[in-house]
Formats: C-alpha cells, structure tokens, sequence
C-alpha cells in the first residue's frame, strides 16, 4: 500500500519510501529544462544579440552541469545535485527548471523551507510551471501544512492541461486524500 507521502507500508508496520514518482517528476522536469535550453542553443549564430553572445560561453556549461545535476538526481544523489544546480543558478539564475530541480532535491533531503522557496521562485520566475506547483504541494504535505499543499496541488491541476493521464491522476487522489484527511479531522475537533 502507498500512502500520501510516497511511503509504502512494509509488513510489521514500517514504512519504506516509493520514490517512484519522484523519479518520474525529476525526469519530466529535466527533458523540459533541457529542451528548454537546447531551444535556446539552437538560435542561429549571425542573429545573436550582444547580451546573448556575452551569455553564450557559459551555456554549455549550464547544460552540461544541468544534465549531470538531472542524473544525479535520478542516482538519488541529492546533495551533489544540489550543488551542481547551485553552481547552474549561479550561471543562469532565471533558469526555470533549474529552481524546480534544486526543490526537489532539496525536498529529498527534507529541508523544507529551501525546497519551498525554490519552487517558489520558479513560480515567480514562470508562473505557469505546473512542475513547480506539483513539487510545492509535495512539499507542504511533508511540512504537515495539507491546506497548502490543497491549494498548490489544485493549481498544478489547473496548469497541467498537457500532463500525462497517470500524472494527473495522481495528483487528483491526492487532493482527494488531503480533502479527507482535512474534512474527517475537523469532524473529530
């Protein structure tokens, strides 16, 4: 059985984390960051402008660290992640998806208010990053705040019109979970 967290129930009461969809968020995250940036690098050289060839340099780095940040990840490797990414926002810090990624890493780790902050400032960097609100609510679920995570999570449900059916599904009985939970404890109060 898989509870709200991604934990699922061991024989005996135990719980082991299912880091299934974890993995799965980082992996949609990183093929849109890197299509993202692959956008970019695809500009033709002639038409660069003067700020854009200034930022030319360092934009194999970024990709090269953001992919390695992306299998690291993936490697459950989160503190090395986090550090590539930091070196990554340093480099680009109005990189989207590289906020994202340094939440869930950071989530991962469970530091909770940093995870917060960087998918909150995605969310002001790209309002629309569905991803961001996702990792959000995750992260306001794990704070024990499930009025929050209510709200974040109804917002990737509004944002996520081109999320894969299973995805959306997910976060649906989620919400429905956290809804429960607030509707059966305050019956009890």
């Amino acid at each position: 059985m898989i509870g709200l967290a991604g934990r699922r129930r061991e024989p005996g009461g135990l719980r082991r984390r299912d880091w299934r969809l974890p993995g799965l968020l980082l992996t949609l995250s990183a093929v849109a960051g890197g299509g993202w940036l692959i956008e970019r690098a695809g500009a033709p050289t002639g038409t660069a402008t003067p700020a854009a060839t200034a930022a030319m340099p360092h934009q194999a780095q970024v990709q090269r660290l953001f992919d390695q940040a992306v299998l690291m990840l993936h490697a459950r490797q989160f503190e090395p992640a986090a550090t590539a990414l930091h070196r990554v926002l340093q480099l680009a810090p109005t990189l989207t998806e590289a906020h994202v990624n340094m939440g869930y890493a950071l989530l991962s780790l469970q530091r909770l208010k940093e995870a917060r902050d960087f998918f909150d400032s995605a969310i002001a960097l790209k309002p629309d990053q569905a991803n961001a609100y996702y990792g959000l609510a995750l992260a306001w679920e794990a704070a024990g705040d499930l009025p929050m995570a209510t709200g974040a999570m109804r917002s990737y449900l509004h944002l996520a019109k081109n999320e894969r059916p299973e995805h959306l599904r997910r976060a649906r009985a989620a919400l429905w979970e956290w809804e429960q939970a607030r509707e059966s404890g305050g019956r009890q109060r």
